[in-house]
């Protein structure tokens, strides 16, 4: 009998991306089970060369899959996440609810795929801002132990779902906007808010890059601060980053670490015009880094540099399907 994966959220932004990632990948003699609200039973959904009628989530555990992916908000991975692993199915999260929980891995394979364990059937996709930084500060805390880290996120519109390209589009167009994702104008416009405000004067989604980042890491005490904006881009997160090391670091040896790293391309010839763009990252799984220089501000230890990534491949869906990839390797190893 063939494996079965479940997807909740199929018709969504991430959802549709997870079924392009996961063809991609090879599962498409896999059976997809796609799963959304009771409201959207019934409907179907196109994947491969054939369409799949979606199930409601109750329907989806009765129906035993072997792995699911979810591609929805945190209440409904705060219900069904414990109900699918006490079943033995791994549910592989893509949203915040259970990133900081204990016990919980919290994982972006490239970096820490070790901590993926049979029997550990709850698993956290962190944030999409966080995905791209820790790809670049994981490689170079191996070589040389950051101490302090300064990152500023101008994120784009697709990262508040439909409602946010929504939003961007029909101001684009001066048509009247209909139930907006943002309290101000986006298109044409920088939003210095990204999720709710804190009482510490930091957003969720800057405290999200923060705590995460620790997490992955393994530091506990990393000083790092972030700033998130949303820009009006369809897609794309860009991060400036700043980081302090312990030891002193060049330039160079930032180039050769980075440009040896598993996942991340080099586009750093800013006088022949070559920076990474949002743009351009566009349906790319890679994360692309650029702009390297000293940070003159910490001359010696201090390295400033600019990320650019695909919010929805690596940001999301491709994570998940990497983290699905290591279960299913892992899975066949204990079976072996």
């Amino acid at each position: 009998m063939g494996k079965r994966i479940g997807l909740i959220g199929a018709s969504g932004m991430v959802g549709r991306e997870m079924m392009r990632v996961l063809l991609e990948h090879g599962y498409g003699d896999w059976e997809l089970l796609p799963a959304a609200s009771e409201r959207s039973s019934g409907r179907t959904v196109r994947y491969g060369s054939g369409e799949r009628a979606m199930l409601s989530v109750k329907e989806l555990l009765a129906s035993r899959p072997d792995y699911v992916l979810n591609a929805t908000e945190a209440e409904v991975a705060l219900e069904w996440g414990p109900r699918f692993a006490a079943e033995g199915v791994y549910f592989i999260d893509n949203s915040s609810a259970w990133r900081m929980a204990d016990g919980v891995p919290l994982v972006v394979p490239e970096i820490n795929a070790r901590r993926l364990a049979r029997g550990k059937y709850i698993v956290a996709n962190p944030n999409c801002s966080t995905i791209q930084l820790v790809m670049v500060l994981a490689p170079l805390h191996a070589a040389n132990p950051i101490r302090r880290v300064h990152v500023s996120t101008y994120q784009a519109v697709s990262g508040s779902g439909v409602k946010g390209l929504r939003q961007m589009e029909q101001e684009r167009l001066g048509e009247p906007v209909e139930e907006p994702a943002y309290g101000y104008r986006i298109d044409q416009n920088c939003i210095a808010q990204c999720d709710s405000f804190q009482e510490n004067g930091y957003t969720k989604e800057e405290m999200k890059v923060a705590n995460e980042t620790r997490k992955i890491l393994e530091i506990p005490d990393l000083l790092i601060s972030a700033t998130a904006v949303r820009v009006p881009v369809r897609r794309g997160h860009s991060e400036a980053v700043s980081i302090e090391f312990t030891r002193p670091i060049s330039v160079g040896e930032v180039r050769e670490i980075l440009g040896s790293s598993a996942g991340v391309v080099l586009v750093d010839e800013p006088g022949k015009g070559a920076v990474p763009t949002a743009l351009e990252s566009e349906g790319h799984d890679e994360v692309y880094v650029g702009r390297i220089r000293e940070d003159l501000a910490v001359p010696g230890i201090g390295i400033n540099l600019w990320v650019v990534s695909d919010n929805l491949r690596k940001g999301a869906a491709t994570n998940a399907v990497q983290i699905l990839d290591s279960v299913v390797s892992l899975c066949a190893c204990a079976a072996g």
